[in-house]
């Protein structure tokens, strides 16, 4: 359901977030989030654009998170870099419908749940789960 853009951002903010006040390097990010390092690059930027994550360049340059960890919902990730367009009007343009038909009322119904659903979850939940997986680690992170 979702872009692989958003899936990359919000593996690269959980790894941003687990250290707090850390600088990664984009190659660090990069192995750590299974990103292709060329598509992290667009990602990153976003991300920046977005006042999500910092970016600092030079010697011991990288990116770190802008805001704490339980500031910034999933929503925030998807919609920096790949945002949810909610059905508005008649995708097909027909001037008859001057009222969303049924089928995208109910697509846009579940756009709408989907965005309340991510508008309610943390990063920093996220990475205080209780769950026996950490996000982005095999066995050998723990």
């Amino acid at each position: 359901m979702l872009p692989k853009t958003a899936e990359y951002a919000l593996r690269t903010v959980a790894c941003l977030a687990k250290e707090l006040d850390q600088v990664e390097p984009a190659d660090n990010l990069a192995e750590q989030t299974k990103v292709p390092r060329r598509y992290l690059h667009k990602v990153l930027q976003d991300l920046v654009n977005a006042g999500l994550v910092r970016s600092r360049s030079g010697p011991g340059g990288g990116y770190s998170l802008a805001l704490a960890s339980d500031k910034i919902t999933i929503l925030d990730v998807v919609n920096a870099v790949a945002p949810l367009e909610r059905i508005r009007h008649c995708p097909l343009g027909l001037p008859s419908h001057t009222s969303l038909c049924p089928l995208h009322k109910e697509l846009d119904r579940a756009y709408a749940a989907t965005e309340e659903a991510f508008s309610r979850v943390t990063i920093g939940q996220l990475l205080r789960s209780t769950s026996e997986f950490v996000p982005l680690c095999d066995v050998s992170c723990q």
